[in-house]
């Protein structure tokens, strides 16, 4: 019998390693993931979902995903991670498979949540990586537990709208993706494949259809209250800069250039209040920049985490 050359066999493996994921491999890497989540009951009564995945002596990095997302938000983004990390991956409270109360939603009690996770894991001080609205629950763990973070990355984050803006701020305003009054008008059950629901989850560059399919299912399984409450108590009139000089972790900014919600007026604000932060913004990218180029974000993250950024 005719052996296949050890050259080919490596060939095969890298073009498996390298060539995106579609079709029924996707599938399975994707229900693989969602399978590996655990639950526990913090002491706040709230049940919390988690991944944890990597060696538990490993370097502990907390992912922190975005609104109506859920752990899977950080699929594309862990393979391209170093092996050495532990990931610990929550869904936050009203998403994902965690439990989805009545209130509160405010940044601090996703925050809290969080530190109760650590203290759950004993793990006494974490790097957190933070996407959207969990970017702000990062900058609220890292105010308020200062001692529980080592260092901090945000992607697609802000520090809110400036009280006097220019002209050309104004106009950018307008400009922007207007996500309130779509999502104010949401009732049970929610369409997934609705036009808001796939405006929601599009993306300047390609991303693979299965993952958005189930990103959208997910989403759609939030009680239409628990999108109004996350978006009335986290995401709206919130004072962002008061918070950011009790900021003090090492932190590294990431945006992609054509997010549609983080106008250039909102990444300024925190560029401002975090003048010592470290700042990528990756050219032509979204809002989801780790799913459009993930080992290009990944690169950039764990360059920063190992201190060689």
């Amino acid at each position: 019998m005719t052996q296949t050359p050890l050259i080919f066999k490596i060939a095969i493996f890298l073009f498996c390693l390298l060539v995106p994921w579609t079709g029924s491999r996707a599938s399975t890497e994707l229900e693989r993931y969602d399978a590996s989540r655990q639950t526990i009951v913090l002491p706040n009564g709230e049940r919390l979902a988690f991944i944890d995945r990597g060696p538990r002596d490993g370097t502990p990095v907390v992912l922190i995903h975005g609104y109506t997302d859920s752990a899977r938000d950080w699929f594309p983004l862990v393979p391209a991670l170093p092996a050495h990390y532990r990931l610990i991956i929550p869904d936050l409270r009203g998403h994902g498979a965690s439990s989805k109360p009545d209130c509160c939603y405010t940044l601090v009690d996703f925050a809290y949540d969080i530190k109760l996770l650590l203290d759950h894991l004993g793990i006494a001080r974490a790097d957190i990586v933070g996407h959207s609205l969990g970017s702000l629950v990062t900058q609220s763990l890292a105010e308020n537990w200062p001692d529980r973070v080592h260092r901090v990355v945000l992607i697609s984050s802000s520090g809110g709208l400036k009280a006097c803006p220019s002209d050309k701020e104004r106009q950018e305003r307008g400009s922007a993706m207007d996500f309130r009054t779509p999502i104010l008008q949401l009732h049970d059950p929610i369409d997934p494949n609705s036009p808001f629901m796939k405006m929601w989850w599009s993306s300047p560059t390609p991303v693979d259809a299965e993952f958005l399919r189930r990103q959208r299912v997910d989403s759609a399984h939030m009680p239409a209250r628990v999108w109004l409450a996350v978006l009335d108590q986290g995401l709206s009139g919130l004072d962002l800069q008061a918070g950011l000089p009790r900021l003090k972790a090492p932190t590294l900014l990431i945006w992609g250039e054509k997010d549609p919600i983080m106008t250039p007026e909102m990444r300024g604000t925190l560029v401002a209040g975090l003048p010592s932060a470290q700042v990528v913004t990756f050219a032509g990218l979204g809002h989801n920049a780790f799913w459009e180029k993930p080992a290009n974000v990944a690169s950039t993250i764990a360059s920063f985490l190992s201190h060689t950024l």
